[in-house]
């Protein structure tokens, strides 16, 4: 199968790519990247988008979870965390979970 565009929609699943050293820091998770060299400060929500995605979420899964911490709306919230995200799988700290 060739690997498309990483395009995320709300039904995407995406689990965290092992590999990644990650510790709190003052209630903000920092990572390191083994594989990149690099280093990440994902924040506090972040921080929490990491640890919701330790096993398979659907972004629309993330997004409620979000909301039930943040008491966010449900759009806005799409906005952030959608990019957000994105931005994670182009660097390979998150992947697309295998279907089954």
């Amino acid at each position: 199968m060739i690997k498309q565009t990483k395009i995320l929609s709300i039904d995407t699943v995406l689990v965290q790519c092992e590999g990644n050293i990650v510790s709190d820091m003052d209630g903000e998770k920092v990572m390191l990247s083994v594989q990149q060299g690099k280093y990440y400060n994902l924040g506090q929500v972040g921080g929490d988008i990491w640890s919701i995605i330790s096993t398979p979420r659907s972004v629309q899964e993330i997004i409620i979870a979000l909301q039930q911490i943040y008491e966010i709306d449900a759009d806005i919230c799409e906005q952030d965390v959608i990019p957000f995200l994105q931005h994670l799988l182009t660097e390979d700290l998150i992947r697309v979970a295998d279907a089954g």
